[in-house]
């Protein structure tokens, strides 16, 4: 067994105060605020999955200071959920926090015992075996249904090449995508003006959007994170040209396509 590596923490002290201090001020307010307690799990979901999305907001942002209070609002949410479950003495946070230890333990063989792995691809493998032995039917299990749909594409990829369901080349990836736009095109021909069948094509543009999102993980591009990009760049263009427009005394709906391509390219250059 090789010997966990155990980097200096010469603040641990200070973090184990401050984690301290969440449980103690977590407690009081369950015990005293009018609002903290009405809280039950099923209403704090929406407000969690909101939280997370503005972690998300500020990683792509860049700010660090926003993660933080960020990570803050999330680590109250951990708190809060264990805090409501030993209420009802299913489990509290000693529980959810043995239980993650547990877990990384058990699928870090290589870690905590005489597996080797000496690359990522090999680690991911061992962790989806080691869930397949745990209980788990699936591979696929562990995606959770409710993920936003492109994410989902994500990681139901990434799930089934760690056991080894994967092409080998990124170029059989590509033939893969111009495979599947063809088959698109086939269902909704752009220079045709006949009804296309809505069904068909949208099954054809589902797997061209799959492909593509394979295509972008085999050459390490997180399509989430590139799509939200173009999501920002679009929003700040868009707004320029509602903006400028404004300053020279025109309307949005009221000018020509030509007349907003103008600001639009305007900002491009910015």
């Amino acid at each position: 067994m090789k010997k966990p590596y155990s980097a200096p923490d010469i603040n641990r002290e200070e973090k184990l105060k401050a984690f301290d201090r969440l449980l103690t001020v977590m407690n009081e307010l369950r015990e005293n605020c009018p609002w903290d307690k009405k809280q039950t799990l099923e209403s704090l979901r929406h407000l969690t999955i909101e939280e997370t999305y503005e972690l998300s907001d500020a990683i792509l942002e860049g700010d660090l200071t926003e993660v933080k209070k960020e990570l803050g609002d999330l680590m109250l949410h951990n708190v809060f959920y264990a805090r409501i479950a030993s209420e009802q003495n299913k489990f509290d946070i000693a529980d959810v926090l043995n239980s993650i230890c547990d877990k990384l333990i058990e699928r870090h063989p290589h870690i905590y015992s005489d597996v080797i792995a000496n690359d990522e691809a090999t680690v991911k493998a061992n962790w989806e075996k080691i869930k397949l032995k745990s209980g788990n039917k699936s591979v696929l299990e562990g995606v959770p249904k409710s993920l936003p749909a492109l994410v989902k594409a994500i990681r139901i990829q990434d799930k089934a090449r760690g056991v080894g369901f994967d092409w080998e080349k990124k170029e059989q990836v590509w033939e893969k995508v111009e495979e599947e736009m063809q088959e698109f095109k086939q269902e909704f021909n752009a220079a045709a003006n006949e009804t296309i069948n809505k069904e068909k094509a949208m099954a054809e543009f589902g797997d061209l959007l799959f492909s593509l999102v394979n295509y972008a993980r085999f050459i390490d591009i997180d399509p989430e994170e590139a799509l939200e990009r173009t999501n920002k760049k679009f929003i700040k263009r868009f707004q320029y040209l509602e903006t400028e427009s404004a300053k020279d005394g025109k309307k949005m709906g009221e000018m020509t396509l030509d007349e907003m391509d103008e600001y639009w390219n305007r900002a491009k250059k910015l």
